[in-house]
């Protein structure tokens, strides 16, 4: 491939700064791309937006490239927050970040990037793209622990077909030590975390602005109340931190901690179990909706894995869609399943796609869309 106009999304970060680099080494001509996706509270002490950019143009500087800065927080706020409100105002835990790949930096970016005159765009994600016979896989990053594929999932092949994923062979320590021997600025920045818009702040204190709270009961698996929530889009299954009930004892031995399994909607309650593989924790099965495939159209029913949160191992199951569902059934339970969150297919190191969780197994006596008969059989 001789040189093409590529434009990088360059975030501030060493990942999107060593990418830039890796394709000027190659002969490309690069323009670098700062995204500015959240404005709400630009003077806050939690939004490190102009930091970055500051990083961001101190790395195009030693590179030597362009640096252009545009603005996509109307689009974000249409296309990412707006859903990621609704969600949690539904009682279900959204992904963020999947979102904002498929609708801002694959989508508002890469039209903004074409326009530019691009042939291609780059950005630093741990994931590679291969090319076979006119169709575009999407593969496992090969730093088994910075892929970043299950956060890609939702690319098509317009998309796939013209990204590079420069630092997606690489191990994260190598990255560092390229940016190190570059003499890049941000060389030992650490790795942002937190949601892409609300960055390091605390989380419900952030949601606080946006949802309404109905305060209701947390109860145990007997019914009994054992304190009062804040409001059930606060909490998410799983959730161990911030419940306040942790001086509950049984027959005074050492207590177990609590954490969420279950979201009442039509009794405003919450659930909460002692012990991480309370039974309540986990499903054997989940079915997903809002369907996205790589290769534009599901894989056949059979053996494959999943992942039901990043940062998981891969999952062997039987996947099987049907009329727009998918349905997974798992070689061994899974813990804390989260409506909201994203299930992601593989093939090896292929992501095939996925969905968004919509139904799991819930060994929960009044779990939603239970019958009568399935109920009878948990007790």
């Amino acid at each position: 491939m001789g040189g093409q106009r590529v434009v990088v999304g360059l975030s501030g970060g060493v990942d999107s700064a060593v990418a830039a680099w890796r394709l000027k080494q190659q002969g490309h001509e690069v323009v670098g791309l700062f995204m500015k996706n959240w404005d709400d509270d630009d003077d806050s002490e939690y939004c490190a937006s102009n930091i970055d950019f500051v990083d961001a143009a101190a790395v195009a500087d030693v590179i030597g490239i362009e640096l252009e800065h545009v603005n996509f927080a109307a689009e974000y706020k249409d296309r990412v927050f707006a859903a990621f409100l609704r969600e949690y105002a539904a009682g279900r835990t959204p992904n963020p970040d999947v979102l904002c790949n498929a609708e801002i930096k694959f989508k508002a970016f890469l039209d903004h990037a074409l326009r530019l005159g691009a042939e291609r765009i780059a950005t630093g994600h741990y994931a590679r793209v291969r090319e076979r016979s006119g169709r575009f896989e999407l593969l496992k990053g090969l730093d088994p622990a910075k892929d970043q594929s299950y956060f890609l999932h939702r690319l098509s092949q317009a998309q796939l077909a013209r990204t590079l994923f420069p630092v997606g062979e690489l191990r994260k320590t190598e990255v560092r030590r390229l940016a190190a021997e570059i003499g890049l600025p941000n060389a030992k920045k650490k790795d942002s975390t937190g949601i892409c818009f609300i960055g390091e702040r605390p989380f419900r204190e952030f949601l606080q602005r946006y949802l309404s709270q109905a305060p209701g009961p947390m109860l145990d698996e007997q019914g009994r109340a054992l304190g009062r929530h804040v409001g059930l889009s606060f909490y998410t299954r799983g959730q161990r931190q911030g419940l306040g009930i942790g001086g509950v004892r049984e027959g005074g031995g050492a207590h177990a901690p609590w954490y969420v399994a279950h979201k009442d909607l039509a009794r405003n309650a919450l659930h909460v179990v002692q012990g991480h593989d309370h039974p309540w924790l986990l499903s054997r099965w989940l079915e997903a909706d809002d369907l996205s495939w790589i290769a534009g159209q599901p894989p056949a029913a059979g053996r494959l894995a999943a992942k039901t949160r990043y940062r998981q191992a891969d999952a062997g199951c039987l996947a099987a869609v049907e009329g727009g569902q998918l349905r997974l059934d798992f070689d061994a339970a899974q813990w804390a399943v989260t409506p909201g969150q994203s299930a992601v297919l593989y093939d090896g190191e292929v992501c095939l796609g996925g969905g968004v969780i919509a139904r799991m197994e819930s060994p929960h006596p009044r779990a939603p869309r239970q019958t009568a008969a399935e109920t009878e059989g948990m007790h």
